[in-house]
């Protein structure tokens, strides 16, 4: 009688022992998922800055470069894909399709030498520029934010609290696009 006692005791409290290591488990990993959204936030702030200093930079440019229609087209539908999209993996791609055409504008940019000189196109660039570094910064810290909750996630036992509580694998990274990693040419001949 004594050694069930015994027993009965050491699996209680192997039980307890496992169930405590469970309930921390998945509070680690809503604290990491929280942390997520906290940095997405901060990406999605940098993002809306861009977003909202576009449309100024594009009016400077359209005074110039009147025949240029359709990198502004471009501008005004990435724009848009950005602001309709919801989730970040969404948000992620549409952020690339500005990203690619920004830089058509940038290009039709170099063709006006009066256009880099305009006060407001300067300051308009430098604003840009800044929102860009402020993106660059939070992109690499929502990455780590994500890659640390899912290493947690995958480590025993916490992958068995994730299992058994349902948080899944978060995959949305910012990735480089892969005409990004081609140095663009520069030619001062002409």
């Amino acid at each position: 009688m004594r050694s069930a006692l015994i027993v009965v005791g050491v699996l209680l409290v192997g039980g307890l022992l496992l169930g405590g290591k469970l309930v921390s488990s998945r509070n680690e990993l809503v604290v990491k998922r929280e942390a997520i959204d906290a940095s997405w936030a901060q990406v999605d702030v940098a993002l809306q800055r861009r977003a909202d200093l576009i449309p100024n930079l594009v009016s400077t440019v359209k005074g110039y470069a009147t025949q240029e229609k359709d990198v502004f087209t471009n501008i005004a539908n990435a724009r848009a894909q950005l602001g309709g999209a919801r989730t970040p993996a969404d948000k992620i791609a549409a952020n690339g399709a500005l990203d690619s055409a920004l830089s058509r504008l940038l290009v039709v940019v170099e063709n006006y030498p009066q256009l880099k000189s305009n006060e407001n196109f300067i300051r308009l660039q430098d604003e840009l520029a800044g929102t860009e570094n402020r993106i660059a910064v939070e992109r690499r810290k929502y990455n780590e934010v994500v890659q640390d909750y899912n290493t947690t996630r995958g480590l025993f036992p916490t992958n068995i609290a994730a299992s058994i509580f349902d948080f899944p694998r978060n995959d949305a990274y910012f990735k480089t696009d892969p005409g990004s990693r081609t140095a663009p040419k520069v030619d001062f001949s002409k």
